[in-house]
């Protein structure tokens, strides 16, 4: 997933893509300790699409509470 693409996605979206990721993440760790996962590096991809949707989410989170203050 590239990251254009997770900065187009709504936060409803981030947050059930999020969710997603992290259940295959789970699926995928099994595979790998049961020696049924054939290319490791889905793993690692995996684990940069997590924290590439967690930095937009925190991002935006921080963007907001600055708006909210500047408000206030």
């Amino acid at each position: 997933m590239k990251s254009k693409q997770v900065l187009e996605m709504t936060d409803k979206e981030l947050q059930n893509k999020l969710n997603e990721l992290k259940s295959e993440l789970f699926f995928l760790r099994f595979k790998n300790a049961t020696n049924q996962l054939t290319n490791p590096m889905v793993l690692v991809e995996t684990r940069r699409d997590i924290a590439r949707v967690k930095t937009v989410i925190r991002q935006r989170e921080i963007a907001r509470a600055k708006n909210d203050g500047n408000k206030g």
